[in-house]
């Protein structure tokens, strides 16, 4: 296991989160400012110049994606 250093998911929950209803469901979804944020840590990376901070912040950003991805899945197969 490699531990990693991450900005926490939750630093996001006032100003990146949105709940935007799809298909007559409510889902969670990032603001379209965080979403911008992320696709630049991403292109970023790839260039391989991320600092320590930013790589912290894709960090956290990717793992609250990765909750969002899951209680969105749930939220469907409940439907």
């Amino acid at each position: 296991m490699i531990t990693q250093t991450m900005v926490q998911p939750s630093f996001w929950i006032e100003v990146g989160i949105q709940i935007q209803k799809v298909r007559g469901l409510n889902l969670f979804k990032f603001t379209d400012d965080l979403q911008a944020r992320l696709e630049v840590l991403i292109d970023r990376q790839k260039a391989d110049l991320l600092t320590t901070e930013e790589t912290s912040e894709l960090a956290g950003i990717t793992e609250l994606d990765r909750i969002f991805t899951l209680m969105n899945a749930r939220i469907i197969a409940e439907s």
